[in-house]
């Protein structure tokens, strides 16, 4: 049994898949806030206890035992690690980890420790014959080190340690394939940052984080509305993209919230941050046929939004159901199986590495 562990900003989840000869099945999947909703969020302020605890008590409540998780794989948060596709001349392999260590430092937040690199060569540059693609992920010994100490204090054995990127990655590219012209677009959208990935067969990797999540939603809502968080995210739930242009007083009449047609709200924000890192994707390879628009992550069940990616950007909008890439436990009953991209397919990961 593979164990991935999704350890979020603000919900930390778990996938257990079970790999045999005739593919990949899911057992089973389970999640837990890091703190009461009903507490004043401040991801700022999330800290190793809190998240030490929640393991905990996800794994209480699933009956993990982490003395037996032999096959653990976990992921980096994605603000803390970078993964990139490199162009580089043909050289040793001295010479290239040391060219992928200048790279990294290029890419990823410095903070006084060295980084830490792993990549693979995907193969020849198909426009320069003297030049490799090389895959390229990052992050620095600091935020691997702050990331062990908590998988070894919950208990458990360090295994492959991933990102979030490439665990999405790997779980899309199990059940798609790529298009041979164009490219597809991912969105992960999270609690306090969301990913963007392109990926096409003939193009390059991307992975862009967008610092607007769930949580700045509803942060927006909480000011305009001047309500509780927790009132808030009932409803950014229930209204979704509507939540800032409608108000329900319990009188059963609707009203707007004094928002001018023209002022854009956390939602426009989103779309344009989406936009711009796009448009510089096309402007910086050539590539501008965006197929199609896959949203998956916590935030991907908001009402309305993949209607609204779709209305804004003009590309076809799609939700990826983590649950579709690979056989299920029939039992298996999941509210929002959107939210288990990371995990699942870190779980999928540990399965393939065996």
């Amino acid at each position: 049994m593979n164990l991935g562990l999704d350890i979020g900003r603000q919900v930390i989840k778990v996938a257990m898949v079970e790999s045999g000869k005739h593919g990949s099945k899911l057992l089973d999947v389970g999640e837990r806030n890091i703190i009461d909703l009903n507490q004043t969020y401040d991801p700022e302020k999330i800290s190793k206890p809190y998240w030490v605890m929640a393991i905990k008590e996800l794994f209480d409540q699933k009956s993990i035992k982490p003395k037996r998780i032999r096959n653990l794989t976990s992921a980096v948060n994605g603000t803390n690690a970078s993964i990139k596709q490199i162009t580089t001349l043909e050289m040793s392999s001295d010479e290239l980890y040391s060219a992928m260590v200048f790279e990294a430092r290029k890419h990823i937040p410095m903070d006084g420790s060295d980084p830490v690199v792993d990549y693979q060569i995907f193969g020849q540059n198909t426009k320069e014959v003297d030049k490799v693609d090389v895959g390229l992920i990052a992050c620095t010994k600091r935020v691997l080190n702050a990331h062990l100490d908590i998988i070894k204090e919950v208990g458990l054995k360090p295994g492959i340690v991933e990102t979030e990127a490439s665990a999405i990655t790997n779980l899309f590219i199990y059940k798609h394939e790529l298009p041979e012209e164009g490219v597809f677009v991912i969105l992960n959208v999270g609690a306090v940052s969301s990913t963007i990935i392109v990926l096409g067969r003939q193009a390059e990797y991307f992975t862009r984080e967008i610092p607007i999540g769930t949580h700045h939603m509803v942060q927006e809502i909480v000011k305009k509305r001047k309500i509780g968080y927790l009132d808030a995210c009932d409803i950014l739930g229930k209204d979704g993209v509507d939540a800032l242009n409608k108000k329900n007083d319990g009188t059963g009449v609707e009203d707007n919230l004094g928002v001018a047609i023209a002022d854009r709200t956390i939602f426009d924000n989103f779309v344009e941050d989406i936009r711009r890192s796009l448009r510089y994707y096309a402007k910086s390879t050539g590539q501008s046929f965006f197929v199609k628009i896959y949203i998956t992550g916590g935030g991907a069940i908001l009402p309305g939004l993949k209607d609204f990616v779709n209305s804004k950007l003009n590309v076809e909008s799609l939700l990826f159901n983590p649950l579709e890439a690979l056989e299920v436990k029939d039992d298996l009953d999941v509210d929002n199986p959107y939210q288990y991209a990371v995990a699942i397919g870190l779980a999928l990961r540990g399965g393939l590495s065996e």
